[in-house]
């Protein structure tokens, strides 16, 4: 496929699924509801989305969503529809528009979402992509053969700078890995991003000459373009590893013009996720969406976590997880290192590796580790041993007579 991008879709209608399919294709390549002059048969043949694939899965008696044409029933069908890469050349922003325009208002649809897309090379030629990813991730934190252990400054706003580099402090001499700022901490008066970023790297720069070892702190850098590079370089310029971006705040243009400027891991935080996704008849899949973020150059990638605080299944996450390490081009797989975060302490990674079957990853606890009953050192080292046990596939029970941290972990809170 060199001429033609793909993307799938689940879609539920009222009206014949067939009919449903081709105005999906109308609607986002050449047609519109009456003829117009113009639109001739060549044009047509030019520049028209194609009905690749309709297969009827299922029928419903009620919409999933309200403002659908005609009564019931309602069938369910996997479409798959097909665009020439010439209508709009290999750009991601109108990509988006292409596959995820107007399609969801269309009212012959109960339901719609995306499943997944399929791109051209050209596409992988236009944009840079991860610049690190799990190698690069892991030369610069030096943790080579296991996840990295990570955590969240909490609170997630109201510390001050020489707060957060006092908590800093504290986890890097608990042998953390990786710390990243909470999406919600920003450039507020309170904890002022340079004052933050100079208080932060003094820390983790003392430590690195104790130990040898740079903890990579993902400070917040989101913003306007400008001010994005203009974090970014301070970041660089103190000895920094690493910045995060809030996806969904930035889009994909703010996204692509930082990472052309970019010299370090770009941490992507998918903050907003939920209202892209959390009906199942309705948005995208993850891995429809997490491809235009990891084609535009994402090195680290959210994706929840096993048994999470969130409405997310496990079975989505590991879905999630599994697409970040699938390439997207042989010659440019575009792989991400998954990050996995919201509730995770040391029960969830056996689970998590027996399911991922891959150490290459992030593991962000805050609890697990802050809450540990002999402190974040501890903390860590339970979350270590935890790992630890999976990988080599042996129960937490055997793992804990080695590890009293662990052990400690594992028992009942009060």
């Amino acid at each position: 496929m060199t001429d033609r991008f793909e993307a799938d879709y689940l879609i539920e209608t009222a009206v014949p699924p067939e009919d449903a399919a081709a105005a999906m294709a109308g609607e986002q390549s050449s047609g519109t509801f009456v003829p117009v002059p113009g639109e001739t048969p060549e044009l047509k043949a030019r520049s028209a989305a194609r009905v690749e694939r309709l297969d009827v899965t299922e029928e419903v008696p009620d919409p999933s969503l309200p403002g659908a044409a005609g009564p019931g029933p309602y069938r369910r069908a996997r479409v798959t529809l097909s665009w020439p890469l010439a209508n709009i050349g290999p750009s991601l922003p109108n990509l988006m528009a292409t596959v995820a325009g107007n399609l969801f208002e269309l009212k012959q649809f109960s339901g719609l979402r995306i499943d997944d897309i399929r791109l051209p090379r050209a596409f992988g030629d236009a944009y840079a992509g991860p610049g690190f990813g799990i190698e690069g991730t892991r030369r610069l934190t030096g943790v080579a053969d296991r996840p990295l252990i990570g955590t969240i400054i909490k609170p997630s706003v109201g510390f001050t700078a020489d707060e957060t580099a006092e908590l800093t402090d504290l986890l890097c001499g608990a042998g953390i890995d990786f710390i990243k700022d909470d999406e919600l901490q920003a450039d507020g008066t309170t904890c002022p991003f340079e004052d933050r970023a100079r208080a932060v790297m003094q820390v983790i720069d003392r430590h690195a000459d104790r130990t040898g070892r740079k903890v990579m702190f993902a400070f917040n850098i989101t913003g306007e373009v400008d001010e994005m590079r203009r974090r970014h370089d301070l970041v660089e310029s103190l000895g920094g590893t690493c910045v995060m971006v809030s996806l969904n705040s930035v889009g994909l243009a703010g996204f692509t013009a930082l990472r052309r400027d970019c010299r370090l891991p770009i941490h992507a935080h998918r903050n907003g996720w939920g209202a892209l996704s959390r009906h199942p008849m309705l948005g995208f899949s993850y891995p429809a969406w997490a491809k235009f973020w990891r084609i535009a150059g994402a090195d680290h990638m959210h994706v929840n976590g096993l048994a999470n605080k969130f409405s997310e299944t496990d079975d989505s996450v590991v879905a999630s997880a599994r697409d970040c390490l699938t390439p997207i081009w042989h010659d440019k797989p575009c792989i991400a290192m998954p990050v996995f975060s919201s509730g995770q302490g040391v029960t969830q990674p056996p689970e998590t590796y027996r399911r991922l079957g891959s150490p290459d990853l992030i593991y962000a606890a805050g609890g697990g580790i802050m809450a540990h009953p002999e402190g974040p050192a501890a903390g860590v080292e339970s979350l270590r041993a935890s790992w630890e046990a999976a990988m080599l596939g042996e129960t937490l029970g055997d793992a804990a007579r080695r590890s009293p941290a662990l052990a400690r972990a594992l028992e009942p809170r009060k």
